[in-house]
């Protein structure tokens, strides 16, 4: 990282590096990461950094800490610009050291400096390699965790009210949620057993999830079944479940029910239903389904954990449907007028 600020600084400057120090001490008992020493345009410039990898707002404090301890150690006399660089900076964190006055430089080339004359702020695309992956925030537990937040979006939650509302362990609930505000989607306030966190960017957590969502690989079973009105569907299953009995989790996703939870289209004569995977024969069974390779009107996907949470019973029959945030997501697979649905069902959640 200090050859590439040392490349930037003479590019832009058309200056030259005519000192360099690592781990430098600052006689408080701690060390000052590079100090650079540059001329250009006549001057002599002495530039303290420090270095950081993937900087988040609550990241750069310490680097903060130790840049104005340094400045203050070297006195009044002695001109120091202090700068922060790192392979990545988060906007958040961008905009604090903006606000400080301090500098800052990004492995992709980004260099914010403001000194006298000079004034450099340049901005490039993201480095690929610097991207975040989001497939550990949507796996197993921390999915459930994921979907909790969503329903609870906007309140206040201490660590173990969001386990016992996400059915997961605290622990898994402190992964997110410091992941999440490292993204700077959720804030926190208090801290120790006081300590609560609420989400502030739902919609970013949703679409991060949406990505992830559509380019899984799932387990779909294809069936027909009779009913003597299509647009009856899903009220012909439920009557025959409840006749049949059914002692395991299952709902219904996809068109028909995030039309029933968001009305928009006219008429929808296919099913799609969420069930365990060791139980998918037992509700063939109970459904009366027949096999189908061709002319289904029946889909049952294999699935566990977050898709099961908050599913709600129908108010006309005894069925339950996926959560409005699966139902969502179930809408993301670009048949019919799906796209068109989802968009309807985001606007009742008013997110």
């Amino acid at each position: 990282m200090g050859d590439l600020l040392c490349i930037a600084l003479t590019e832009r400057t058309d200056g030259r590096i005519v000192s360099r120090a690592d781990e430098v001490e600052t006689g408080q008992g701690t060390r000052l990461d590079l100090l650079l020493r540059l001329e250009a345009a006549g001057e002599t410039f002495n530039i303290a950094v420090e270095t950081l990898r993937h900087a988040y707002p609550r990241d750069i404090q310490g680097a903060v800490w130790r840049l104005e301890e340094y400045k203050l150690a070297a006195g009044p006399d002695k001109e120091i610009i202090p700068m922060v660089a790192a392979e990545a900076l988060s906007p958040g964190a961008r905009e604090q050291l903006r606000s400080r006055g301090i500098a800052y430089f990004e492995r992709n080339g980004n260099l914010h400096l403001r000194r006298h004359h000079w004034w450099f702020d340049i901005e490039r695309p993201p480095l690929t390699t610097a991207k975040r992956e989001a497939t550990t925030l949507f796996t197993d537990a921390r999915e459930m965790v994921v979907h909790a937040l969503l329903m609870h979006r906007g309140e206040w939650l201490t660590g173990s009210e969001l386990a016992r509302i996400s059915q997961s362990s605290q622990y898994t609930c402190s992964l997110v949620l410091q992941d999440l505000e490292r993204r700077e989607w959720c804030e926190s306030s208090g801290a120790g057993r006081t300590l609560r966190r609420r989400l502030t960017q739902p919609r970013k957590l949703l679409d991060a999830w949406a990505e992830q969502w559509t380019k899984r690989k799932e387990q779909r079973h294809r069936y027909y079944v009779f009913t003597q009105n299509p647009n009856n569907l899903i009220f012909d299953l439920s009557a025959q479940a409840d006749k049949s009995g059914t002692g395991f989790p299952w709902a219904f996703t996809g068109t028909a029910a995030a039309n029933d939870f968001a009305p928009l289209l006219t008429s929808v004569d296919t099913a799609e239903i969420i069930v365990p995977p060791n139980h998918v024969q037992e509700l063939v069974e109970a459904l009366r389904l027949k096999p189908a390779s061709k002319g289904h009107n029946v889909t049952l996907i294999e699935r566990t954990g977050a898709s099961f949470m908050f599913s709600e019973v129908h108010p006309l029959y005894e069925a339950h449907s996926a959560s409005p945030f699966i139902l969502y997501l179930d809408l993301l697979d670009g048949r019919g007028r799906n796209k068109e649905l989802a968009a309807h069902v985001l606007e009742k959640l008013e997110i």
